[in-house]
């Protein structure tokens, strides 16, 4: 069975930073993939940063520049740190591991960022 956890979310104005943090019930290199995404209700989720096994990271365009995904092999752990939120980064995020072809997900943080 695997499990992601996610914390770190909450209240920051704009123009802060957030560190998301994603736990994981066995070693993240063991996945091909592990990413961060968002959702806005009714609405498909939109992926924001992935980071592969081989260590190669992917950005949505809309936080390239702003976003870093990294990995600790050591703490089981993937980190989201976001820099420069604006108020539509609003949204919960969620962490995804993709392992033997299944996707799994963590049930998500939340992320306010007030004006």
């Amino acid at each position: 069975q695997v499990q992601l956890v996610e914390s770190g979310g909450g209240l920051v104005q704009a123009g802060g930073s957030l560190r998301l943090s994603c736990a994981a019930s066995r070693t993240v290199s063991d996945f091909n993939a592990m990413g961060w995404c968002r959702q806005v209700p009714g609405e498909q989720r939109e992926l924001v940063a992935v980071i592969t096994n081989s260590g190669r990271t992917n950005y949505a365009s809309s936080v390239r520049g702003r976003v870093t995904v990294s990995r600790d092999n050591a703490k089981n752990t993937v980190y989201l740190q976001m820099n420069r939120l604006k108020t539509e980064d609003t949204l919960v995020y969620h962490c995804s591991g993709t392992l033997f072809g299944l996707t799994y997900w963590g049930q998500g943080t939340q992320v306010t960022v007030s004006s």
